[in-house]
């Protein structure tokens, strides 16, 4: 007997459209407070990130005070952002089947965030992990060994989740890949074939200089939405001064947020540059995650159709919550946050 049904297989509803999805190295972040005087001892570069082998690696741990061990990677902050915002978010990259490589899954698990992971065994060499040194000026200096972060392929990641997606957002730092750049790639082919629009993150002004000539091919031809500090806009374009970085965003055509500090952020848009302050807080702790969870408000409020100036004033209240506690992941809820202000 032939039994039909008034339901059609082709109307069923697929997975839901995700509002930001990023890719980046997955990592455990190993936080500390540390003085000018360590920092300059290990021979790292204040207020930058440097990446070291296992060995330098285990040598910085075992001079850093106590740690707070939690998970994180630059673009991963940025994802856990979206999340505590109330958005669907994903994240692809690599871990290891080791106890920090749970952790990682862990925390993405408990909010609720998609996750397309290779997972190796513990011998192709670990999760990686960031060593963030915390000076009492609230700067970060950060020792990363990126672990099997280091070995991410096209073939690693399905894809999928890119071409569901609102937004992309690619980790700067993951040009230090080379094999990584394809999958970059592919997430930028994925998410323009399915109308999502791309955005990047310079990530450190010490990357842009390693990858000015892919990051400007980037900007001009295949970037949606670009994240950058003063530091790391001019370095993109050699600029004298930031008006010339400014300027140069404008000639581009791309829709740039430069954070100025405590001086707020400036947006590029087609109308001019506007200039939107900082959220005013009583003592800065710890400066580290501030541009991610930046990154993460003016997202959010693009994914969900704020314009940049409302996305601007989302994302320095995400900001400014993760700067007043140790950790580059937020504590508060950040849609009670946001809701408070109206812009939720």
């Amino acid at each position: 007997m032939e039994v039909t049904s008034s339901v059609e297989l082709s109307a069923r509803p697929g997975p839901p459209v995700l509002d930001v999805v990023a890719i980046g190295n997955a990592l455990v972040d190993v936080i500390a407070t540390a003085d000018d005087e360590l920092v300059e001892r290990l021979g790292l570069v204040k207020s930058a990130m440097t990446l070291v082998d296992l060995e330098r690696s285990r040598a910085i741990y075992a001079a850093m005070g106590p740690t707070v061990e939690i998970s994180g990677g630059s673009a991963a902050n940025t994802i856990a952002g979206v999340a505590s915002l109330g958005g669907r978010a994903g994240f692809a990259g690599k871990v290891a089947e080791d106890q920090f490589g749970e952790v990682f899954r862990h925390d993405f698990t408990q909010q609720d965030v998609e996750l397309d992971l290779a997972v190796v065994a513990p011998s192709d060499g670990g999760t990686g992990r960031c060593h963030v040194l915390v000076t009492p000026d609230a700067q970060r200096t950060m020792a990363t060994h990126l672990g099997v972060a280091n070995t991410l392929v096209p073939g690693d990641l399905s894809g999928a989740l890119f071409s569901r997606t609102r937004l992309t957002y690619l980790e700067g730092y993951l040009f230090d890949l080379l094999p990584a750049k394809q999958a970059i790639r592919d997430a930028i082919e994925h998410t323009h074939a399915s109308d999502g629009l791309v955005a990047l993150s310079l990530s450190d002004s010490f990357c842009v200089e390693r990858h000015r000539k892919d990051f400007l091919e980037l900007v001009t031809t295949q970037v949606d939405v670009v994240f950058a500090n003063e530091a790391e806009a001019r370095a993109l374009f050699r600029a004298t001064d930031l008006a010339d970085a400014l300027a140069a965003f404008d000639e581009a055509g791309v829709l740039a947020a430069v954070t100025l500090g405590p001086r707020g952020v400036a947006v590029v848009v087609p109308a001019g540059t506007v200039e939107v302050p900082a959220c005013e807080v009583d003592i800065v702790i710890d400066a580290n995650g501030a541009g991610d969870l930046f990154a993460a408000g003016f997202l959010y409020a693009l994914a969900r159709g704020g314009d940049p100036v409302e996305a601007a004033r989302l994302g320095s209240i995400c900001a400014a919550e993760v700067i007043v506690h140790s950790g580059a992941r937020p504590v508060a809820d950040l849609a009670e946050l946001a809701t408070a202000e109206g812009l939720l």
